[in-house]
């Protein structure tokens, strides 16, 4: 009876098999050969990133960078562009939208590899740029939005949209495979939900709600360092070079998560080994910061105004093993450095039990600090800015995130192109 019913079984799945491959709905050659594999798209060619850039008018980028700039006519080009100015300060860390214009225009004449390089036939691009120094614009045209001077930054927002919307690329794509920096916190403050299918390039999600900003779609970038790199740092004794155990220096009256600051000062203060400075961002202690990252062994990185912030992208720079205390920080680059090679986290719940995040810095192996010490010293390259762009340098790496992010974005082009009714189509019903 049971051999009959095993029997009746075997042929009722037999039957069903060779009626899905019939009807073509499975393929069993998945069973039994090697898949074989699509054609490589044209993000994974190696070749470099086509990027159109728009040519807006100076006053959407150079022209905010002093009134000489804004009064010069004609396209911004390799030999007009302004250098950065080495006086600007803290205005420095929100630089990235000018770096990444800068890697645009450079026409790549020392014969480096680059990722991304600029094309004049928008029909040819892969990628949009939008240079809008969006964050830059923040700090020009006032910093609070009952500022009246915001209502500067306000009309270059809605002109930008304007263009951007006759643009028949940006139409067809729906803004999805355009480039847009906005770093700054308040960037692109009055009309940022109309911009939500754009990449986006950000330093991270804090003031972005989970409708508009996404790692899916977006890249996170470094701020820009505002201390000089630590270029010479070879000392015989690393470890006991650097005198100080914990390094913080900045303000601690910040938002949000930042509020942290204030309860880290009270537990922090009255140790030894531990420098926890009340400072702003003045030339003066921007020099005082990089000194005493320099002779520490550890730089603390609590969450600012948003979950990261410069001080991070600066202990980097100095070979100092950063602290992080965050709950939620995201990180540049994450797919390609592993943070924990050269980083020490701290939830904040564990950072505020006192005496727990000290102690544990205290017992932190000479040898294991001495590793990390090592690798900050091979990876700090990938977070200079700088003109002309070098390989595997900061813009180098965000050119490739943004890369990563493409196929996401032809994909929903490609789906609505296909979705799309014609207009014969209309016309014959």
């Amino acid at each position: 009876m049971y051999g009959k019913a095993a029997i009746c079984l075997t042929l009722a799945i037999t039957f069903l098999i060779s009626c899905s491959i019939y009807l073509g709905t499975v393929d069993l050659r998945s069973y039994f050969f090697p898949v074989q594999s699509a054609p490589l798209s044209l993000y994974a060619t190696g070749r470099p990133l086509r990027v159109y850039m728009y040519d807006l008018p100076r006053k959407f980028h150079v022209g905010m960078m002093g009134r000489r700039y804004s009064k010069e006519s004609g396209p911004v080009t390799m030999e007009n562009l302004p250098p950065w100015p080495a006086r600007a300060g803290v205005r420095r860390q929100h630089s990235v939208e000018y770096w990444l214009m800068a890697s645009l225009l450079y026409d790549g004449r020392g014969g480096e590899e680059r990722e991304a390089v600029r094309v004049s036939d928008p029909a040819t691009a892969d990628a949009f740029f939008v240079p809008f120094f969006s964050s830059m614009s923040v700090t020009t045209h006032g910093h609070n939005m009952t500022d009246a001077a915001t209502e500067g930054d306000r009309r270059l927002q809605v002109e930008l949209l304007e263009i951007l919307r006759q643009s028949k690329y940006y139409q067809r794509s729906g803004g999805r495979d355009h480039v847009i920096p906005m770093t700054h916190p308040n960037a692109f403050r009055f009309l940022r939900q109309q911009l939500n299918a754009s990449i986006l390039i950000i330093v991270d999600f804090g003031r972005y709600p989970r409708t508009m900003a996404t790692l899916s779609k977006d890249v996170v970038s470094p701020y820009v360092h505002v201390v000089k790199s630590f270029t010479d740092d070879d000392p015989l004794d690393p470890y006991e070079n650097r005198t100080t155990l914990l390094f913080f220096r900045g303000n601690t009256v910040r938002k949000d998560e930042g509020k942290i600051r204030v309860k880290l000062a009270k537990i922090l203060t009255g140790n030894n080994d531990v420098r926890y400075e009340k400072s702003v961002a003045t030339p003066s202690n921007i020099k005082m910061s990089t000194k005493g990252m320099r002779l520490s062994k550890f730089c603390l990185h609590p969450a600012g105004d948003t979950p990261s912030s410069c001080r991070l992208f600066d202990a980097i720079v100095s070979h100092c093993v950063p602290v992080v205390v965050s709950d939620k920080i995201e990180l540049p680059f994450e797919d390609e450095i592993d943070y924990t090679k050269f980083s020490i986290f701290f939830s904040m719940k564990e950072a505020l039990e006192p005496g727990y995040l000290v102690n544990q810095l205290r017992q932190f192996p000479k040898d294991r600090w001495v590793e990390m010490w090592k690798r900050l010293k091979q990876v700090s390259h990938h977070y200079e800015f700088q003109y002309p762009p070098k390989e595997e340098d900061a813009v180098y790496m965000i050119w490739r995130q943004v890369k990563h992010k493409l196929p996401g974005a032809q994909l929903a082009v490609h789906r609505n192109r296909r979705l799309k009714i014609p207009d014969w189509w209309r016309r014959k019903k």
